[in-house]
């Protein structure tokens, strides 16, 4: 591994095109002064780790592996302890081995962490008791609080944003290196989960197997390094562009333009215009890129999508993360499945079956059921098997804390059960039980295909 990104020449040609959902900073001297500082900044990331990534997803994209995408819905600078880190590390470890398991193939394991601080927003402002004030669009541009201080844009949060996401990806990498993320300790795990749950029985007989194929591997003095260590890589939103650009560096290698704040960026469902300044700058960096896919995507916007940002058809390139809704999934996905395909372009289709199934319960909490989680995957599957093509992965949010944000799941969260730890600050989250579940569900689900 070497620092082989200098700072970046280029980048910035979409600053000429609309952006939708960038804040409203109200002092652009102070945004330009952060902007310059961010740029002398060194890499979160190396683009020769953006181009491991982007190979592995080239093989999600060709049907040899499967990804596993989780993490915060929008990550907090006040919840970058080393326990909380640790726990979302453990729950995606654990439903990762699982995975690799019932699936037979390589997982691909990639965080939402260590750079989601950025939400868009259905809405530029919001009202409470008669005082309207700016909308929170996470930790990096105001404060949650609802005062007129703490909803002031403020570009210094930039700058700790970018602390915040080192402190992360440096603990993320002690953990996945040093011992942490052994295979058989992620396998006793599981087994603790599997006797703890109400679900447990479903699950124990995979967990059995893994357990023989284990005890025989060392039996046979089997040992591979392979075992105790894992492949992570960090995700995050490319929403606010400043932020971005000026972490896109130039490499050194080979000229070309990588966004060094993280491995893999995605554009969301409110910023994919294909005249817009997000998909431009996608189309400049040799990240690998996801687009966020909801029900009113046609074909044809799809493919030029892929036009625009994977013009030379790479497999790992691009990814299509839908998020459809579970009552849309059967009848809006296979249209784009089938003409994508046919068109020859060789794309990673991932599952985001949260952001379809959100809905207010009567207590006022944003909630989804896990069901309908569940449900939308079980679509996706159904669609992928129908069409002949793979079911590439899966996008979640979720935590390794016992929160009550969702309601179901195996040790059944109730919707009167949400007000005791409803912590999310934007959209809710899996908890440790109800991710795991899903873990051991989808793997019957791809044993299935």
């Amino acid at each position: 591994m070497t620092l082989n990104a200098e700072s970046h020449t280029g980048g910035h040609t979409w600053k000429s095109l609309p952006a939708a959902q960038q804040p409203d900073w109200p002092d652009q001297a102070a945004l330009r002064e952060v902007i310059a500082e961010l740029e002398s900044y060194p890499p979160l990331v190396f683009a020769g780790e953006c181009d491991q990534l982007r190979d592995r997803l080239g093989a999600v994209a060709r049907g040899e592996a499967f990804l596993l995408q989780g993490g915060d819905c929008a990550e907090a600078f006040d919840a970058i302890g080393a326990d909380q880190i640790r726990n979302k590390l453990k729950t995606l470890l654990q439903m990762g081995a699982v995975l690799t398991y019932a699936g037979q193939v390589p997982v691909v394991k990639v965080g939402r962490i260590a750079g989601q601080y950025s939400k868009p927003r259905s809405k530029p402002t919001e009202t409470r008791d008669g005082v309207t004030l700016p909308t929170y669009r996470g930790d990096s541009v105001n404060g949650f609080e609802f005062t007129e201080k703490a909803r002031i844009p403020n570009p210094q949060r930039l700058k700790r944003m970018y602390q915040a996401s080192a402190s992360t990806l440096n603990l993320v990498r002690a953990f996945t290196t040093g011992g942490y993320a052994d295979l058989r300790q992620v396998h006793a795990w599981n087994q603790d989960f599997v006797k703890s749950s109400p679900a447990g029985q479903r699950y124990e007989a995979l967990a059995r197997e893994i357990d023989r194929a284990l005890n025989f591997m060392n039996a046979c003095g089997v040992d591979p390094e392979e075992f105790k260590t894992v492949e992570f890589y960090s995700s995050h939103e490319a929403l606010i562009l400043d932020y971005e650009s000026a972490l896109t560096r130039t490499d050194s290698r080979t000229g070309a333009l990588y966004d060094v704040s993280g491995h893999m960026v995605w554009i969301g469902e409110r910023t994919r215009q294909l005249d817009g300044a997000h998909v431009e700058f996608a189309a400049r960096i040799r990240n690998p890129v996801g687009v966020k896919l909801g029900p009113t995507t046609t074909p044809e916007e799809a493919l030029s999508l892929i036009d625009r940002i994977d013009p030379n058809r790479e497999p790992g390139r691009l990814t299509f993360i839908t998020r459809m809704g579970a009552d849309k999934i059967r009848d809006k996905l296979p249209d784009l499945v089938e003409k994508v395909t046919a068109s020859g372009a060789q794309v990673a289709w991932i599952c985001d079956p949260m952001h379809g199934n959100t809905f207010e319960a009567a207590s006022g909490h944003k909630t989804r059921r896990f069901d309908d989680v569940l449900d939308e995957v079980k679509g996706f599957f159904e669609v992928h098997k129908g069409l002949g093509t793979h079911p590439g992965g899966i996008h979640m949010e979720l935590t390794g804390d016992d929160v009550t944000e969702c309601v179901g799941g195996g040790d059944e969260i109730f919707v009167d059960d949400l007000h005791q730890r409803y912590e999310t600050a934007c959209d809710p989250r899996l908890n440790r039980s109800q991710s795991l579940d899903l873990a051991f569900l989808v793997a019957e689900m791809y044993r299935d295909q």
